[in-house]
């Protein structure tokens, strides 16, 4: 399947549940009037868009709909899309690999799907013919560490890691002699996700920069978040409470198959200001794709 299909199918359940509101809206009035618009506006924010985002879509709506005359169904569905992807469209949303090795940092709270996104995005810059180098640097979990491995071997990725507890950023800065050594493209760092302790969180990620920052001064690095789709409006506070504790370049959003909740997409980013930069829509390896605002609106609308 192409990008767009695949995005289509991933979030199905999302356009299903969306497109059935919006139907019932249309269905229950006769004009575009304030009361259609304040429906509308219920259907955004009970499609986990969220309050603030939802009001601020609809007020657009609302200037587009006496502007530009709009009076049919399929008009207002392409304003919504637009108004949707100008939110989405941000700044940053590339991934800034430029440099030869680049570093990829991956945030986010355990249970996220932060093991599996390292290993189909090593996967995805295998295909690009790009080295990978994973440093397994979530060293609290044994377990986080045994998946990486499986999912490294998958990726064709070398992986370095080290015993139970030893400090992550050793774990980092060995990973980074080695992706000198082999002259690889890309260095991706797991890290811990232990969010309920944020000053030992922050504390631990400052040590990792220091030594990336040191180790490889010049290299573009990527702080990107991992974020479960499926956790609706929590998602939101979730990025609230990482960009307290460190810079965040880029999210990447998972499990988006498995949930009716895609429209969280749109205020984490609106709310945030930060890009997606990859987007998880299944199982399977291939099953991460670089995030296209437009297609997701059309995927979802």
């Amino acid at each position: 399947m192409g990008f767009f299909d695949k995005l289509k199918s991933g979030l199905g359940k999302t356009k299903n549940s969306f497109g059935e509101k919006i139907s019932n809206v249309f269905n229950s009035f006769k004009k575009i009037d304030e009361n259609f618009l304040e429906e509308l506006e219920e259907v955004l924010i009970m499609s986990d868009i969220g309050m603030q985002t939802s009001v601020n879509i609809i007020s657009q709506l609302r200037q587009r709909i006496k502007k530009e005359h709009i009076e049919s169904e399929e008009e207002i569905k392409n304003v919504l899309r637009e108004e949707m992807e100008k939110i989405l469209d941000i700044e940053g949303k590339e991934l800034k690999l430029d440099t030869k090795p680049s570093v990829i940092l991956v945030i986010g709270v355990n249970g996220v799907g932060k093991t599996t996104s390292i290993g189909k995005i090593a996967n995805r810059l295998r295909m690009d013919h790009k080295k990978v180098v994973i440093a397994a640097a979530d060293t609290f979990r044994a377990a986080a560490v045994e998946q990486l491995e499986i999912w490294s071997e998958r990726a064709g990725a070398k992986m370095i890691k080290r015993e139970e507890g030893t400090d992550p950023a050793a774990v980092v800065y060995e990973a980074i002699q080695e992706t000198k050594k082999q002259e690889a493209d890309v260095l991706i760092c797991d890290t811990a996700g232990r969010l309920h302790n944020k000053k030992y969180l922050m504390d631990e990620l400052e040590k990792i920069k220091k030594v990336i920052d040191k180790e490889l001064p010049e290299a573009n690095k990527e702080i990107l978040l991992v974020i479960d789709g499926t956790t609706g409006q929590n998602a939101i506070e979730q990025v609230k409470a990482f960009k307290q504790v460190t810079e965040i370049t880029g999210l990447i959003l998972t499990k988006l198959d498995g949930t009716a909740k895609g429209g969280v997409v749109i205020g984490i980013v609106e709310e945030n200001k930060i890009p997606v930069k990859f987007i998880g829509v299944g199982e399977k390896i291939d099953d991460m794709e670089i995030f296209n605002a437009e297609d997701f609106v059309k995927a979802i609308i």
